[in-house]
């Protein structure tokens, strides 16, 4: 039968109190021809270099003082934001206003930020050249290492995630790549879980092991198997998604934290499924917090994204190998990242409240055998879920009655679903795994994984949930 709603009461957490809104520099005060000195003893993302254009790029804080910053029409530089209490209380308000009205590095009177599309920065002199290789200015210097419209949405990113920094990257499988070779040394060994995504096992299972890089890997659940591969191994990460894909299984992130901590090892949690309005893994102790960006923080179905937050010291060391590695995101992506995130709670709200009503239906139905949804009380780590989200996300899992073929015949027969691989957009999108994702592989090697034929994967978009119910209820007639 279908089980209620949790009752908890929500979380609203102040993710960053360093914005205040300000308006654009005064140089008044400045003796004629003389150009403004500006600190920058700043945060990763929050400290300024001028191009030889005049416009104001956040970059690395190693550098005392940044002259020649000048006045350039409607683009010009502006100052980072200082440390004060912030005025916005909600992610809601965050998701809007982080990274732009409240301390973006390109100051101009749109109220959207200015696309950059530029693949180098350029010198007005040899001398300022030297300066920059000698740590007196700063550059982004080419498009790979940066670029001002990606920075707002690693401001923007940063403050939902409550964290220090973030990069942004061209994929979430990117971001997990870079992030596991940059923080691995050759010869290490990790700690990951038995239900992910199929390319991250893969990248573990033939990639890591050429660089001497071994893996434990345990069930979501087991914190004994997580001791006892820390206690046996020098552990340099614990990496595991939180739901996971596609059993949306619920790591303990505070007790597996505490717990990989006292062993010296790190914690990153992928948390694509819930988002971060859902689901704040740096809060509740892991190191790093990593999304796929293309799904719920994008939320359109039109860009690739990947991104990952934490200390300013391991994205640091995480930038620094990305910077070698490309994979860079293009600044028109960006953009695409910081237009979707506007609108990113009033999608989750939305796909929260469609995906937990969906799934108690699907619950109680005849034609359904299992629901996999961390809303319900069914699932297995219901309790861990609800004292650490906020809400359950917005796809469910679940097995109908049938075969192979019956199950695809209801695929089928959905009307507002699309057909695809991705999920957390504005539409609906459905997939059965043994085809979508496991295909080449048999029956059998599939149920290793636990992909039985009869697995759906759905994640619910932003329509009306009277016509998703409708269709999905007409869709299950068709299962003789």
């Amino acid at each position: 039968m279908a089980v209620s709603s949790c009752s908890f009461p929500p979380r609203v957490f102040n993710a960053y109190s360093s914005f205040e809104c300000r308006s654009d520099p005064d140089f008044s005060g400045t003796p004629t021809g003389e150009k403004p000195r500006i600190g920058s003893n700043r945060r990763l993302t929050a400290s300024l270099f001028c191009t030889g254009g005049g416009a104001s790029v956040p970059v690395s804080d190693d550098v005392a003082v940044v002259e020649g910053c000048i006045d350039n029409d409607s683009v010009q530089i502006g100052d980072s934001y200082d440390s004060k209490t912030s005025f916005l209380s909600s992610d809601g308000s965050i998701t809007v206003h982080a990274g732009e009205r409240l301390g973006r590095g390109i100051v101009t009177d749109a109220i959207t930020t200015p696309v950059v599309n530029t693949s180098a920065y350029f010198f007005k002199k040899t001398q300022e050249l030297i300066d920059f290789k000698e740590k007196r200015h700063t550059s982004f210097e080419y498009g790979r290492y940066g670029n001002p419209t990606t920075v707002v949405a690693e401001e923007k990113i940063s403050a939902l995630e409550g964290a220090e920094s973030t990069l942004i990257m061209a994929s979430g499988m990117c971001a997990s790549t870079v992030m596991l070779m940059a923080l691995v040394p050759a010869g290490g060994h990790i700690v990951t879980t038995t239900d992910c995504y199929r390319k991250t096992r893969i990248f573990i299972e033939t990639i890591l092991p050429k660089m001497g890089i071994s893996a434990t890997v345990i069930d979501p659940a087991d914190v004994d198997g997580l001791e006892s591969a820390l206690n046996k191994n020098k552990v340099s990460l614990f990496f595991t998604e939180s739901p996971t894909n596609p059993f949306l299984r619920c790591v303990d992130i505070e007790k597996v934290s505490k717990l990989c901590h006292s062993k010296g090892t790190l914690v990153c949690i992928d948390g694509t499924f819930a988002t971060p309005l859902n689901q704040k893994a740096l809060a509740l102790g892991a190191d790093l917090v990593l999304h796929s960006a293309t799904k719920f923080i994008g939320g359109h179905n039109d860009v690739l994204a990947g991104c990952i937050s934490g200390s300013e010291k391991l994205v640091t060391e995480i930038r620094t190998f990305h910077h070698i590695s490309g994979g860079t995101l293009n600044p028109n992506a960006a953009y695409l990242i910081i237009r979707g995130m506007k609108t990113l709670h009033l999608r989750v709200q939305q796909q929260n409240s469609t995906a937990l009503r969906m799934a108690e239906v699907l619950e109680a139905h005849p034609r359904v055998k299992r629901v996999y949804y961390p809303g319900l009380p069914s699932h297995p780590e219901h309790e861990i879920a609800k004292r650490q989200m906020t809400g359950f996300g917005g796809v469910v899992s679940f097995e109908v009655d049938g075969d192979l073929k019956t199950t695809s015949n209801f695929v089928d027969a959905l009307k507002i679903p699309y057909i695809a691989p991705s999920f957390g957009g504005c539409e609906s999108i459905v997939d059965q795994p043994a085809i979508m994702s496991y295909w080449d592989l048999s029956q059998a090697e599939r149920s290793k994984y636990g992909i039985l034929d009869n697995l759906i994967r759905f994640s619910f978009g932003v329509e009306d949930f009277e016509d998703l119910k409708a269709d999905i209820l007409q869709a299950l007639e068709t299962i003789a």
